[in-house]
């Protein structure tokens, strides 16, 4: 009710939402699912969408007692502080978020490629333009796997600037948001609520509380394309 103040809210294809509660997304780790770590790596939630999320609210419903904290890094000033050449070989750069490769990865093959049909891999601009404060983010995660407009003469003298330069490239800029002086750093408590903007930040669930429990619950607000 809280996360549909801000717009409606959004199902995951994967994930699943409560069946009593559409868009409330239940994320429960225990020693019951010791594989099940999607989210412990940096990410902006469901960028693999043509229009992902424009913020997510997480409510704890049961936390470890030592560890389980959740991260934030500010993808505003991870671009900001970029150097001037890199800001003006992304400037025009688009790239491709993929769930195929990423919660699609475990699947059988023929479901993997029912997911991907059902959700292409999306294209996003690298430097995202924030539709509010006309803030530029550094636009790339996990969830994406190339450029799309990387090969071309500009940016391409010869092979090793396209392979594996355009990959390399891509890992310095998802790199960015392990900075420590980007991060906030959460420690849940029960029945904490955290709130973030999906347009420029990426956050981090540290998976460090093993056999302990953490309990949270996501509801994901729909957003716009990126631009």
């Amino acid at each position: 009710a809280f996360a549909r103040h801000f717009g409606e809210l959004e199902d995951h294809p994967v994930a699943g939402s409560d069946p009593e509660n559409p868009g409330l997304v239940r994320i429960y780790k225990s020693p019951d699912t010791p594989n099940d770590r999607y989210e412990n790596a940096w990410h902006t939630d469901a960028t693999w969408r043509e229009k992902p999320p424009m913020g997510c609210v997480l409510r704890c419903v049961e936390c470890p007692p030592v560890g389980g904290d959740m991260i934030w890094a500010n993808m505003v000033e991870a671009y900001e502080k970029l150097p001037t050449h890199i800001k003006s070989q992304i400037a025009d750069l688009r790239a491709r978020h993929s769930i195929e490769a990423s919660f699609g990865a475990a699947l059988p093959i023929d479901k993997r490629l029912a997911l991907k049909a059902q959700y292409p891999d999306a294209e996003h601009p690298v430097v995202r333009t924030h539709p509010e404060t006309g803030e530029k983010c550094l636009f790339v995660n996990s969830f994406t796997t190339h450029f799309t407009n990387f090969h071309t003469s500009a940016h391409v003298r010869v092979g090793q600037d396209y392979a594996p330069g355009a990959a390399q490239l891509l890992h310095y800029l998802t790199s960015q948001a392990q900075i420590p002086e980007y991060q906030v750093r959460f420690r849940w408590r029960t029945n904490s609520v955290a709130i973030w903007d999906n347009r420029c930040t990426q956050h981090y669930a540290v998976d460090d509380f093993f056999p302990a429990v953490r309990k949270l619950e996501r509801a994901g607000i729909i957003g716009d394309r990126p631009i």
